[in-house]
């Protein structure tokens, strides 16, 4: 993504697709979809995508790669990835650090894969040569999860020996890590200040939703709290700029409502990166 450093994106989602391509209301600076909703899609929805990649710098977050899981990469499917990135002049590539199928089953949920030593083996390897297959890096995110599964070490320390070894970048996901703090009782700086900063490739922010007094759900469907907020900007001034990602899933209804969140967060942005860099 070259030019203005500042860069806040939006997720292409098929409700608000003409909306964003109209440029009415909603003006991101770039876009993400999941490749797996749109490869070999055709009709109108491939002209909407065609639209989406002419007029937008494209990132992609994918759904169905299942680094962690125990049976071998579907391989069919990564080739057409392949394919479809190239194609689509798409500027990075993330995925889930987690697992996303078993048995060849498709779960339709993120599940945590196990703080442990050979799961660090497991999924380097699979993340090496995905990379090596797709000739580009890819950027794993923070998942949010709701109970650790048979630790045996420290979520920081999993992540990063996983991003050393794999020579892998990082989609640092805020509101995730919010809400693993605040579920699993730690420091959200603490766990920011412990990865490796200079390995994102950019960040998500998104909404979530409280259910229980001790208890948040990760949703992508709720305004952005303003906590969420606070650990973004102390985040921001700890490293260099990276593009920044509102995902929104649904709850498209206040369309000024997400372009504000839009512009908030342009604002904290220009607040430190565009001054800093600027003096530089």
């Amino acid at each position: 993504m070259e030019g203005k450093r500042v860069k806040v994106g939006l997720g292409l989602r098929r409700d608000i697709a003409e909306e964003i391509l109209d440029s009415r209301i909603l003006t991101p600076d770039f876009l993400e979809f999941a490749p797996e909703n749109w490869m070999g899609m055709g009709g109108a929805w491939k002209r909407v995508l065609d639209r989406a990649v002419e007029s937008f710098p494209i990132t992609c977050h994918g759904l169905s790669l299942s680094l962690g899981s125990p049976e071998e990469l579907d391989w069919r499917f990564i080739r057409e990835l392949k394919a479809f990135l190239n194609d689509n002049r798409v500027s990075i590539y993330s995925e889930h650090l987690s697992y996303t199928k078993s048995r060849n089953a498709h779960l339709y949920d993120l599940l945590p894969i196990p703080f442990r030593r050979d799961a660090i083996d497991h999924v380097v390897d699979r993340i090496r040569r995905v990379q090596d297959y797709l000739e580009r890096p890819l950027a794993i995110e923070n998942v949010s999860y709701y109970t650790p599964v048979a630790a045996e070490m420290s979520e920081i320390e999993f992540v990063n020996e996983i991003v050393e070894r794999a020579g892998c970048k990082l989609l640092l996901d805020v509101n995730n890590v919010f809400v693993n703090a605040f579920n699993h009782r730690y420091d959200p700086r603490e766990y920011i200040g412990g990865i490796p900063l200079d390995r994102v490739a950019y960040i998500h922010m998104a909404g979530h939703e409280q259910v229980e007094p001790d208890l948040i759900i990760d949703t992508h469907g709720q305004p952005i709290i303003d906590p969420v907020y606070e650990l973004f900007e102390w985040t921001i001034q700890k490293m260099d700029p990276v593009p920044v990602l509102l995902e929104r899933d649904f709850n498209f209804q206040d369309l000024e409502q997400i372009k504000g969140e839009l512009i908030r967060i342009k604002t904290i942005l220009n607040r430190h990166w565009e001054v800093k860099h600027a003096t530089a």
